[in-house]
């Protein structure tokens, strides 16, 4: 049986036995002889008396192995900073931060240098005389209790092992001569090229520590939290000496062990002069577990305070090629490139966020409901809270769902989730309605008749293909709302049949694009305003499919920010560890909107929360800052939304049962201890908008709105053309081009155009009219009207009713309720009838 001493020669194992003993001391002497003709072949010194040939044939081999060592940058921990700087999360493969040997406290360096290479400012990298002096002891001893490694080549082995390929690392730590011999050659090489005090440095940073701690800094804090370059003695000997046996010495796992071997290490420190007897007593004295001040490791989302705008963060740098070709070479900078990336997260924001969320819908809550909230900045897109009530993970009672933000953040590892992401966002949509409806010329004070409930018949609405939809049922939550209403008033009630009305004046497709251009798509990334699958037809008005409070946050505050819309934005920088910047993504924002158009969103929002119409949705939610926001409660309550926003700060909050909404209505429900027959969005979602914002503005000064522009309130005027003696196809386009609405009568009307052609319209020519106003095109027959009647004393008409060659084209064209029917007068605004029989033409 043998030994594979340090440096991998192998010799008898030692024996009681004198006859072992003598074999022993036969086989130490042969091993010593061959390893000393390398190292002194190595060093290029003559081999004579040397073993001949054979040092000789060493020597050559040895001197033709590399002497350059390669030494990649260390892989070391990175950080998600808060915009304040708090520590969020970190990452890594090895939890390292590497610093300078001057941030090396000197203890801690003596300590090493004690321990493990006592010679270590005396030697070139191979140590030949403590070599032997280990070989002997362990052979003495019976076993290995000294090792022969310096540290130049514990270095060199720490770097091999850490690098290359597998089979490459596989093969820096075998234990074979050949492994040894190549370190050997990279000892030789670095000692020539590097300081002492640079190879220490080396060493003590990628050294193992055990607990996770990869160098001296990580060690530091994880034992005693506090940085290396403020370790003492008997502190420094204790990190010191777990290097050796990292899963032994570990001073967390096992103290006695641990606390024996920093003794060791202060005497050895003793014996070299670099501590005195009475110091190194001192600290033998103390215990190790009161020494101890320990710092827990943090690894990645699962353990940070606020993990699921952690892991948000996490997402979006893994998916921005911005930072790496491929998601692999993302994950590896993110895990060893040693960054500092600094986000969009206001840490007063965020607790006030979760707060407010746990306070009304608290985490596991029996009612199986969740409550989410997103908040950002508008002008910047800057994402500046994200909180839910769930703990985050796998298992019982947790989940790594995100439901505040899209699919594409939240990356498939959803175990137990059986939902979709998104909900319907009910009548907190109806904002991009009111901006398609005001961009397009309505005037706000337009009052549209909206009955409690009212049916639209086939072919009222048309989708983006100019499809006609079919027939559409729509009613109010009450039977009280049931009369006319205008943008304020149908907006502070909230009242569907109105904005079905206005919908349908101003298009569907308007009002999708409307959204689009504010940020909303739905939860799997889909454009409403591209994508067919979402122009559910007039339902969309209500939100008629699943979004986020991300999206809504977004979208809301794009009329906030006086119409220009920015994507969510978390990421502001990324360094690495030395200080170099890596570039990041640029904010991305357009002007969506025309700010009067914004202007006017925000005067009607404002008016749910803080205005004087009674009934008002948002009542109940002012801020004592100017604010504007809006309710929305899907069919059958299956979520609960309020969305609203301060020219400072957007925020959205959601409500419901994340897995199977349709399953569990927001009806009847107990929810964190109070009982709801029905939750609505001013219920519950609006309470936890108005705690969350007012914790989140503290100490910010109130900023006012934009007045809006009052010529909107009476909207825009379009001024109907002549349109006689058309087509009926270039009279409907030149209407619609206008913004108006063709519709042909359904029988034509005697006149002296041409069949076919334009006789008149109502409202006439220079009529002025608001967008969407429905023109009638009445068609000529191709009959003259007959003559009028010679005018006698009794007849009593208020027009003059003179033949006329010709259609004139006044402001006002009376309409006849059936074609050529005698009595009946078809005159213009100006009073020209052309009728017949007794009763003249009325103006």
């Amino acid at each position: 049986m043998s030994v594979l001493y340090p440096l991998g020669v192998a010799f008898p194992s030692p024996s009681s036995s004198s006859k072992d003993g003598l074999a022993t001391r036969i086989g130490l002497f042969v091993g010593l002889s061959v390893l000393a003709g390398l190292l002194v072949a190595g060093l290029a010194l003559p081999a004579v008396g040397l073993i001949g040939l054979t040092a000789k044939r060493g020597a050559e081999n040895f001197q033709s192995l590399p002497a350059a060592l390669k030494v990649p940058p260390l892989k070391q921990r990175s950080r998600i900073l808060a915009a304040d700087g708090t520590v969020l999360a970190t990452f890594y493969s090895q939890n390292r931060v590497y610093v300078p040997l001057d941030k090396i406290s000197p203890e801690m360096q003596d300590a090493i240098v004690a321990i493990e290479d006592a010679r270590f400012y005396e030697h070139n990298g191979i140590d030949l005389i403590g070599t032997i002096r280990a070989v002997l002891a362990n052979t003495q001893a019976g076993g290995v209790t000294q090792g022969g490694s310096t540290l130049t080549q514990q270095y060199v082995k720490n770097v091999l092992a850490s690098t290359g390929t597998r089979a490459e690392r596989k093969a820096a730590t075998e234990d074979s001569i050949s492994r040894k011999i190549r370190e050997l050659r990279y000892a030789l090489g670095l000692e020539q090229r590097w300081s002492k005090g640079k190879i220490l440095e080396g060493y003590l940073n990628i050294a193992y520590f055990g607990s996770q701690a990869y160098g001296v800094e990580v060690a530091s804090q994880r034992y005693f939290s506090k940085p290396a370059s403020d370790l003492n003695a008997g502190e420094a000997a204790t990190i010191a000496g777990i290097v050796k046996y990292p899963s032994l010495y570990d001073p967390l796992v096992h103290p006695n062990q641990s606390e024996k071997r920093r003794d060791v290490v202060l005497q050895r420190m003793v014996d070299l002069g670099k501590l005195s007897q009475e110091e190194a007593d001192k600290y033998k004295a103390q215990s190790l577990e009161k020494m101890l001040h320990p710092s827990e490791v943090t690894r990645g989302c699962a353990v940070s305070k606020v993990p699921f705008f952690c892991a948000y963060v996490e997402e979006t740098f893994l998916s921005d090629p911005a930072y790496g070709k491929t998601r692999a070479d993302r994950r590896a900078l993110l895990n060893g490139g040693g960054l500092t990336i600094r986000t969009t997260l206001n840490m007063q924001a965020q607790e006030s966020a979760q707060t407010a969320v746990e306070a009304r819908v608290p985490i596991g809550d029996p009612s199986g409901r969740v409550a989410a909230i997103a908040m950002i900045q508008p002008g910047t897109g800057d994402v500046e809270a994200m909180a839910q009530s769930l703990n985050f993970g796998t298992g019982p009672g947790k989940s790594n769902i995100n439901n505040a933000v899209d699919d594409k953040f939240n990356p498939r590892v959803s175990e137990g989730f059986g939902g979709s992401l998104g909900q319907q966002p009910g009548s907190t949509f109806k904002a991009f309605t009111l901006a398609a409806a005001i961009e397009a010329g309505f005037p706000i004070n337009e009052s549209l008749s909206a009955p409690y409930q009212r049916t639209f018949p086939y072919g009222s609405f048309e989708n983006c293909d100019g499809g006609t939809v079919s027939e559409w049922p729509v009613k109010n939550f009450t039977t009280s709302e049931n009369g006319s209403y205008d943008m304020r008033t149908g907006t502070a009630l909230s009242v569907n049949t109105y904005f079905a009305e206005l919908a349908r004046r101003v298009g569907l497709c308007n009002v999708m694009e409307a959204a689009s251009r504010a940020g909303v798509t739905d939860a799997y990334g889909h454009d409403p305003a591209t994508d067919t699958n979402l122009q559910y037809g007039p339902s969309i008005i209500g939100g008629a499919f699943g979004v986020t409070p991300l999206t809504m946050a977004e979208g809301y505050a794009t009329f906030a920010a006086r119409g220009k819309h920015c994507d969510p934005y978390v990421i502001t920088q990324i360094t690495t560890h030395d200080k170099n910047e890596i570039p990041v993504s640029p904010r991305q924002c357009n002007q969506a909107f025309d700010p009067e158009v914004a202007d006017a969103v925000n005067s009607i929002l404002g008016g749910v929360i803080d205005g004087n119409i009674a009934g008002r949705t948002g009542a109940q939610l002012g801020l004592g800052r100017p604010a504007a926001g809006k309710t929305g409660t899907t069919d059958d309550n299956r979520a609960v939304w309020f969305v609203g926003y301060t020219p400072d700060l957007a925020a959205a909050v959601w409500a419901g049962h994340p897995d199977a909404p349709a399953d569990y209505p927001m009806e009847d429900v107990t929810i964190g201890g109070q009982y709801y027959p029905i939750v609505y969005g001013s219920s519950l979602p609006g309470p936890i908008w108005q705690a969350a914002m007012i914790g989140a503005l503290e100490g910010v000064p109130a900023t006012s709105f934009t007045p809006m522009n009052p010529d909107l309130i009476d909207g825009k005027t379009i001024t109907v053309p002549s349109l006689v003696g058309l087509s009926e196809e270039e009279a409907t386009s030149r209407i619609e081009k206008l913004g108006l609405t063709a519709q042909v009568a359904d029988y034509d009307v005697a006149s002296y155009q041409e069949k076919g052609l334009v006789a008149y319209t109502s409202p006439g020519a220079g009529a002025g009219v608001s967008p969407s106003t429905t023109v009638t095109i009445y068609l000529s027959s191709g009959e003259p009207p007959p003559p009028s009647p010679t005018p006698s004393n009794s007849d009593s008409g208020g027009g003059n009713n003179s033949p006329s060659p010709s259609e004139t084209s006044g402001g006002g064209n009376a309409k006849p309720d059936k074609p050529n029917k005698p009595g009946n007068g078809h005159g213009n605004g100006h009073g020209q009838g052309h009728g017949q029989g007794n009763g003249g033409g009325n103006g």
